[in-house]
Parts: C-alpha cells; structure tokens; sequence
C-alpha cells in the first residue's frame, strides 16, 4: 500500500510538472513570437543603421517604406485571420443554436396562443368600457393556427412536405411560410380606440406618413362600408385616390393590401382564382387566390383590390363570390377549387374548397369611360358603392403611427355601434314616405337586401361622428337614386322636382344634400 502511495504521489508530480512545462514552453512561444524575436529584428536593424557609415538617406527611406509595408501585411493578415474565425464561430453557432431555437419557437408559439385568448378577453372588456356594451369577443373565429399545429411542430419540421409535390404549389408555400411566423396581433393599450379615435388616426396616419389625403366623410363611409358588406366598389373620376385608399388602409393596419389589377380579357371564374391543368395535374394559382389563402393565417384585416375591376364584366369573373357571400351560414362561404381532395393539399383546402375568412374584404375600384362596362344592379345591390370624386385638402399634423388591430376588435367595434345606435322611429317613418313616392313614380323598390345594408351601414356612420340623416342621404344617393340612370329621365322632370320637395319637406330644406346634388346632376343630363 505504501509503495502504491509512494509510486501514485510521484505520479501526479509527473503530471503536475509535465503540465507545468507545458505552460512554460508555450509562454516561452509566444513570448519569442511577440517580443523577443521582434526585439532582436528591431536591435539588428538598428545596428546595421547605426554602425554602417554607408547607410544613406535613401537606404532611410526604403528601410521606412518597407517595415510600413511589413506592418500593413501583418495587420491585414491578422484581420483576415480574424474575419475567417469570427466566420465559422457564427456558422458553428448557428448550427448548434438550431435545433434549440426551433424548440424554443415552438414553445412561443403555444405560449402565444395563451396570450392571444387572454388579449381577447381583454379586448372585450376594453370594448365594453368604451360604451359600455355586451360585446363579445370570439377568439376561435380569427384565422389563427390551432393549438394543436403549434403543439406538434416541433415533430413536423423535420418532414416539411415538398411543394412539388402538392397541386397547389404556391399556397403550400404559404403553409411552409406561416407554419412557424403566423400572424398574431398583440394589441397595445394605445391602439385600443373608438371609431371617431379610429377615422382621425387613420386621415392623419396617411397625411404624415404616406402623403395621401383623406376627408372625414370618405373615410367614415370607408369604415361603414366594411361593417355593411365584404364588397366595396370605389368610383369616381381618375386621380382622386381610389386605388391609395384601400392601401392605405393596408398599411394603417399592418397588413399589405394585396392589389390584383383586373384584364379585360377576363371572362370567367378561371383568370380570377387559377384551373387544374388536366395534363400536368397542377393547379395554376393566381395571385387573387394566393390573397385569399394567406388571410387563414392572419387574425388582422385583410384587403384584396381589384383594381380597374369594369375592365371586364363583373358578373362574370366574380359572380361566385357574390354568391356565396349571401349565404346567412358564414361557414359556407366556400369556393370549389378542385375536385375531392389531396393528402398533400394545403392544410386551409378542405376538400377541394376554400373558406372565405371573415377578416377578408374585397374593394373594387371602377372608373366611368368607354373603356369600361357598366357594373349591374346585381354587383351593386350587393356592394356598398364609395363615390371619390374630389381630392382632399393637404393636411398638416404631427407624424402618427398605425395601429396594431386585429379583425376581432374591429369587428366589435362595428357591432357595437350597430347594436346601441338604431334609427329613430320617427325618421324611418319619412324614409318610407319616400320609399313609396320612389315606388309610384319611378317604379323602384328599396327592397329587403338594401334596407339590411342601410340599418348595417347607417349607425356605424353615426358612431364616427355623423347625423342619421347624413347617413341615410348618402345610402339614398348611392343605392337607390343610381337606379335612375337607367330610366327615361326626360318625362320625370316634375317627378324629380317633387321628390327633391318631398326630401326638404321631410327632413328639412338641403338636409339630404348628396341626393338632392345627385338629382341635380341627373336633371342635366335630361
């Protein structure tokens, strides 16, 4: 035992002076490399410059010239050295921190989902303080990811389907996009504001940040508008901000519009969503259709322009759509695709359809020449039409941010005003004197689609900061006295006059302002 001891403790002496010398030597290196080897370069020169009667002015200056060209390739070898090492620790970094990130991505995701249905219950308390409504929030109707796809990512990322694989290339795409970077819409206390708060942010966010121009009026109809129909037609004359409106608005809510412009070789369904080509088994997406896969993944209000949509008949390309937004089942909002369905179809495909997401609006801009067709009764019955004729005055305000909103609140905020703000008795009983005067002697009904849009549209305009009147007129000029364009104006003079009386009568005298200025405009076109 005692010779084990003896020969162990020796042992670790060993080791201990191996390791000792190793330290030695390397200190001894670096000591030669940094300063004993430049020591006896610097003393050599030094003699040979001191002690050689021949060294001249000239051998001065190359000796100078040369130890600073022996510097600079020094420093810029050390530099690459270093640039080259940085390089590979930030490489091997990232390969080790990759997997660890995609984990803790994962966890985020879930502890997101947490925050959002927390958000939402405190969004409809804050709803509920700013006028004191019942006002429910539905957190499982917003488009986000289920729970159940964040849970799993962590054992899906590594079986990422190939998009060559799938029918629908580009949309699977967007499922490879979105499957760990979804949308979600943490709302700050600041952004959490009323409709009049809403329309002013909005007109001095587009003034101080991207220089359009905005009335109160157009942009209160802009809003009421979304809360009446998913449709929207913007017309008017070219150049007074038809198009910049709903971008505008995209970018007021963080959420790019998607603007698809119209061709007027459009005839049917095909150029505006893509065909299944039956020789390659691919599916030809468009961008339209691209635009409204993207808004399953977004809990924000999303925009899709077609602009110049008069380009070709409405009623043909997108009938469909006006279709299937009439249904009262908001779940049945679905557009047929392909036929059956696919195990690598996008994860939003459910059997060869596409739900249109309730966050979706759909803003068609139109203008009014012989390039253009006439938009039916049909497309307008179902829109709600903004007419943009004058461009706004210049604004001067201090620099305003957007908002971060989701569709949620928005969409509160709209039903709010529609269920506290109703349409007094006493004016919907003169709106229907002028609703039968119209019958008599035009032969136009308001009928049941316009009077829903009208009791929709008309306290949303109130709750921005508008009279009922106002909002009556305006839908009065816009959804029914359009009609007359149609008629034989020249043997309606005296009816025309006679409804302008009946206006001032009812209401008081330029009180229907916009409808009286219309039925001024159709007078001279007798």
């Amino acid at each position: 035992m005692a010779q084990f001891s003896e020969y162990y403790i020796n042992f670790l002496r060993t080791v201990l002076e191996n390791i000792k010398e190793w330290f030695l030597t390397l200190f001894s290196l670096f000591s030669k490399i940094f300063y004993y080897y430049p020591k006896e370069y610097f003393k050599n020169i030094g003699q040979q410059c001191v002690n050689n009667p021949d060294f001249g002015v000239l051998d001065w200056v190359a000796l100078v010239a040369v130890s600073l060209v022996n510097i600079v390739f020094i420093v810029l070898l050390l530099v690459i050295i270093f640039q080259f090492l940085r390089k590979y620790f930030r490489f091997r970094r990232r390969e080790v921190d990759k997997e660890e990130l995609l984990d803790e991505i994962a966890t985020l995701n879930d502890k997101v989902l947490d925050l959002i249905e927390e958000k939402n219950k405190i969004l409809a308390l804050r709803i509920n303080q700013i006028g004191g409504s019942q006002a429910v929030l539905r957190p499982g109707d917003n488009g986000m990811i289920p729970r159940s796809t964040s849970s799993s990512l962590r054992g899906n990322r590594k079986q990422e389907r190939d998009p060559s694989l799938s029918r629908f290339t580009k949309l699977t795409q967007v499922d490879q996009q979105y499957e760990l970077n979804s949308e979600f819409t943490i709302m700050p206390a600041s952004d959490m504001i009323s409709l009049p708060q809403l329309v002013d942010r909005f007109i001095k966010f587009s003034a101080s940040q991207l220089h359009l121009y905005y009335t109160k009026e157009i942009v209160s109809r802009f809003f009421a508008g979304m809360a009446t129909s998913k449709v929207m037609i913007l017309e008017g004359i070219s150049g007074t901000g038809k198009t910049s409106l709903p971008y505008a608005m995209g970018k007021f809510f963080n959420k790019e519009a998607s603007i698809i412009s119209v061709q007027p070789s459009w005839r049917d369904r095909a150029e505006l969503l893509g065909y299944l080509n039956e020789f390659t088994k691919k599916f030809n997406e468009t961008d339209f259709l691209k635009a409204v896969y993207e808004a399953s993944y977004s809990d924000k209000p999303n925009i899709i322009v077609l602009d110049e949509m008069n380009l070709a008949r409405i009623e043909y390309y997108f009938a469909e759509f006006l279709s299937v937004m009439e249904m009262p089942d908001i779940n049945q909002w679905k557009i047929d695709l392909v036929p059956g369905s696919d195990p690598n179809d996008p994860k939003y495909l459910i059997n060869g359809k596409i739900l249109i997401k309730q966050n979706t609006w759909f803003i068609g801009t139109a203008n009014k020449d012989d390039s253009t067709f006439t938009i039916t009764d049909k497309v307008y019955d179902r829109a709600v039409p903004i007419a943009i004729n004058n461009k706004a005055e210049l604004i001067d305000c201090d620099y305003t941010n957007s908002v971060q909103m989701s569709f949620d609140y928005l969409d509160e905020l709209f039903k709010k005003a529609q269920s506290e703000i109703t349409i007094s008795s006493k004016v919907m009983d003169s709106f229907s004197v002028v609703d039968e005067y119209i019958q008599k002697h035009f032969k136009i009904a308001f009928g049941n689609r316009i009077m829903k849009q009208i009791k929709l549209f008309v306290p949303v305009y109130v709750a921005c900061g508008f009279s009922e009147a106002q909002g009556l007129d305006y839908m009065l000029a816009n959804k029914i006295l359009r009609k007359f364009e149609s008629l034989n104006l020249s043997f309606l003079h005296n009816e025309l006059d006679g409804l302008v009386e009946l206006l001032n009568k009812l209401f008081g005298k330029n009180a229907f302002k916009v409808s009286i200025e219309y039925i001024e405009d159709l007078k001279k076109m007798i």
